[in-house]
């Protein structure tokens, strides 16, 4: 099924510092870790449109964004849930897929087995779940973990919602896609973990060729 992407960029992120550039301009690989996200979106045959939400707190990235063509919506940035119902609103889909402007290793086949997993219907909410042996084994302690099957997972920050769902604020039963991948395992939240993943992204160039 194809659906449309909704982007989070209008945090405060707080967790990166004073830096100077606001944490979806950060470069990995070259390429600003907002870009990156809406390349992988927009490359999937199974995403019809991707729309990221801004707000004053990410002015430069707006900016950005729009003088490459990419849609945005100005949101408050004062909570997820307002910015999500915000951006919803404009939506017109029965799914919408949700993904952080900090996750700089997202791939397109990571995205479409993603939405492979989903069944609409059957399904009304899904996230992505990561091992947390694998989040560790390339460098992060996870700040939180949830149990399943005996195992602990690590929150990827992409999730798919029922559009309407959401927006009524109706209970959505949340399925989990588990997974091991890598792309999946680093949200850039600190400056340790922009300086990992851009040895990450370093690493994966050099290995192409």
């Amino acid at each position: 099924m194809r659906m449309e992407a909704l982007i989070n960029a209008g945090g405060k992120g707080t967790r990166m510092g004073r830096c100077g550039i606001e944490k979806p301009m950060q470069p990995v690989g070259g390429i600003p870790t907002v870009r990156r996200v809406v390349d992988a979106l927009s490359a999937s045959p199974n995403v019809s449109r991707v729309l990221v939400s801004v707000s004053d707190n990410t002015l430069d990235t707006e900016a950005y964004l729009d003088s490459i063509g990419v849609e945005t919506v100005r949101t408050s940035g004062e909570s997820f849930m307002d910015d999500l119902h915000a951006a919803f609103e404009l939506m017109h889909g029965d799914y919408v897929l949700t993904c952080p402007s900090d996750l700089p290793l997202l791939t397109t086949d990571a995205v479409d087995d993603f939405i492979g997993f989903f069944v609409p219907g059957r399904m009304q909410s899904a996230i992505a779940v990561v091992d947390e042996e694998t989040v560790r084994s390339v460098g992060i302690t996870p700040s939180y973990t949830r149990e399943d099957g005996g195992r602990s997972w690590v929150l990827s920050g992409i999730c798919i919602m029922s559009r309407e769902g959401t927006l009524r604020g109706d209970y959505l039963e949340e399925f989990l896609f588990k997974t091991d991948r890598v792309d999946l395992s680093v949200n850039v939240n600190t400056k340790a973990e922009l300086l990992l993943a851009r040895g990450l992204a370093d690493s994966a160039k050099t290995a192409d060729f």
